[in-house]
């Protein structure tokens, strides 16, 4: 009776959960969840409109309000709601903003705080390395006392037989502009630019001087002209470059640093760009990074067929036509690493049409291999993500997220803050599981397919001691083990495979007494796992879908998280919205606003599908780990 009644619930809660998403649907078909990051995208752009003397005063205010309602009573800002005592970083880009945007004065408390917090925590010289390189095009923070022109950097990257191709996509969109600005020692002033002198522990000789610098005009030069039009041509027509805020930002000033006028319209235009990524989140206006709105109208898509919601249903008909009309058919950047690749991977937001992602394809397939068969069309444009898909896969076995055999070691040794994550773009667990997991269970692509043997073995070969993997793009060994043993069960491993035994014993080990899983932003840092006091839904969600692959009945650890999730009891403001994504450790970490709504409803949906006609009770699966 106790497994009837379960089953039951477990229906009405696909139900509700099918019916909510479906009624979340826009007219264009999408779904459009924001993408809510760091507190840097709203500094940032409160700066660049005070800069540019751009009149936009509502949405200065409306950004101010995000980073004023964001503020600890000790005055700093965090990166994470855990995080100890705050982020120096966080802190020195929300208290610059708002001095920037006049809105509240330099004397009052919470101001007072902020700057004593920096001052303690090491001043302006320990913030992370793209905010002093933001502060210093705003004439805040001091360029390097020897000038650094492209020539110069080219030449020893040329000794170093180093390629501008050979760092990671992101980096190279980054280093751009800002090798532009620093070949000029270019600093943009307006009447708002504050003094930040007291933000100092110790004065250098000559630092003083040093920014008062308004520019320095270096000569324009063949690798001048090579980044500038580095810039260019990788301009989406929302004008922002390559979809990013981050990079757009800078992009503003490194081509102001080298001529380009304050109105010109490559300049108007990446501003309303930016401007163009504003979302309300339920509670405020945040700029965000890069819009979701391909990755979460294709795992939305995914997580509704997943529960039964039928193939024909008009609102996933629309939905797969966005998705088609999402399709890449323009060569990117990928291309110089994987030359006999052809166009057909999907980006991340609808604005991104020249740098596809590993992880936006392989979901998006999901949608595409329901109706290939009945569409000629769905046909044609599956095949050419599938193609361009198994094109990206590494040397070594395992998929990286933008670009193919793009890994060299060496650069995760320079002095560059977290150059293992900024400066490449390796194979990881998490990439590789989810790939894995789509050509086993949807394409049917499985052992002992070389490819397949060849991910499978990265995996199993990257499997941390304890049992786990880390996972580069979520928070952290809860997403890279879920990854991983749904990637290597779908691929044909057995449950009694060693690397799934202490998988399954590890998650079983660091579930919580209530029944979720709750991993705190700190194991990114750490690299080590780091339990949250309390559980959250979308980790809860991962590891129970993790321990349903990989166990051929129920077990009490499946019971208790299936109980978690069914009780809306156990849901609260953490669990809901503590950050389970990650872009850079220690600085940049997303809360997915659509993870809620997906992530239970698959899991929910596999332990159905799965368990159906099975006993659902405590029975308590024969350990073997």
């Amino acid at each position: 009776m106790d497994a009837m009644y379960r089953l039951a619930e477990v229906n009405r809660e696909i139900a509700y959960r099918s019916s909510t998403l479906l009624d979340l649907q826009e007219q264009d078909g999408s779904w459009r969840f924001c993408f809510e990051n760091a507190l840097m995208t709203d500094a940032y752009m409160i700066i660049l409109l005070r800069t540019l003397g751009w009149k936009n005063e509502q949405l200065i205010q409306r950004l101010v309000q995000r980073l004023l309602s964001k503020q600890e009573r000790n005055g700093a800002w965090k990166a994470f709601p855990d995080e100890e005592k705050g982020n120096l970083t966080a802190t020195a880009e929300a208290y610059t903003a708002i001095l920037y945007s006049g809105h509240v004065p330099k004397e009052a408390s919470r101001l007072k705080q902020a700057a004593s917090f920096i001052i303690n925590e090491g001043g302006l010289k320990k913030v992370s390395l793209l905010t002093k390189v933001f502060f210093s095009f705003n004439g805040l923070y001091p360029w390097p006392k020897r000038t650094v022109d492209p020539a110069r950097i080219f030449r020893i990257m040329d000794r170093a037989q180093l390629n501008f191709y050979d760092f990671s996509s992101y980096a190279r969109a980054h280093f751009a502009p800002v090798l532009l600005g620093m070949s000029q020692k270019f600093q943009l002033r307006c009447s708002s630019t504050p003094c930040l002198n007291h933000l100092y522990k110790e004065k250098e000789d000559g630092f003083w001087e040093e920014t008062q610098i308004a520019s320095r005009k270096a000569p324009y030069s063949y690798h001048t002209a090579f980044l500038e039009n580095y810039i260019l041509q990788r301009i989406e027509a929302d004008g922002t470059l390559l979809s990013y805020a981050s990079t757009s930002f800078l992009m503003v000033y490194g081509l102001i640093s080298i001529g380009y006028r304050q109105d010109s319209p490559v300049v108007k235009q990446a501003v309303h760009g930016l401007i163009s990524l504003l979302c309300y989140n339920g509670e405020t206006f945040h700029i965000q990074n890069s819009p979701s709105a391909i990755w979460d109208t294709s795992l939305v898509n995914h997580a509704l067929l997943s529960s039964g919601t039928a193939s024909g249903h008009p609102s996933l008909i629309k939905s797969l036509r966005f998705i088609l009309r999402s399709q890449h058919s323009s060569y990117g950047d990928w291309k110089y690493h994987n030359p006999d690749g052809s166009p057909g991977g999907w980006g991340f937001s609808e604005g991104n049409t020249i740098h596809p992602d590993v992880d936006d394809t392989q979901v998006a397939l999901r949608t595409l291999i329901r109706y290939q068969k009945r569409n000629r069309n769905v046909n044609y444009a599956y095949k050419r993500g599938r193609d361009w898909l198994l094109s990206m896969q590494n040397q070594d076995g395992g998929w990286a997220a933008f670009e193919k055999n793009n890994d060299k070691k060496w650069l995760r040794k320079l002095p560059v803050e977290s150059a293992a994550d900024a400066l490449t773009d390796p194979s990881t667990a998490d990439l590789t599981g989810r790939t894995l997991e789509f050509f086993g269970n949807y394409d049917g692509l499985q052992l002992p397919s070389p490819r397949i043997k060849a991910a499978v073995q990265w995996l199993k070969n990257n499997q941390e001691n304890d049992g786990s993997w880390y996972g580069r793009w979520g928070i952290s060994y809860i997403y890279g083990t879920w990854a991983s043993v749904t990637g290597l069960m779908a691929a044909g491993c057995s449950e009694l495979d060693r690397t799934i035994r202490k998988a399954k014993g590890w998650l079983t080990e660091i579930q919580h007494s209530d029944g979720g899983w709750g991993e705190s932003c700190r194991s990114d840092i750490e690299r080590k796992y780091i339990s949250l006091p309390y559980s959250t839904i979308t980790q809860t969600a991962w590891a129970l879908d993790a321990m349903i692959a990989a166990c051929p009945t129920p077990n009490r650890t499946i019971k208790r998280g299936i109980d978690y999730l069914l009780n809306r009891e156990n849901y609260n403001v953490q669990s809901l919205t503590y950050p389970t994504g990650a872009g850079l450790p220690g600085t940049f970490y997303i809360y997915y606003h659509s993870y809620n709504h997906v992530w239970p409803l698959l899991t929910l949906s596999h332990y159905r599908e799965k368990y159906r006609g099975t006993e659902i009770g405590d029975k308590q699966e024969e350990s073997r780990f």
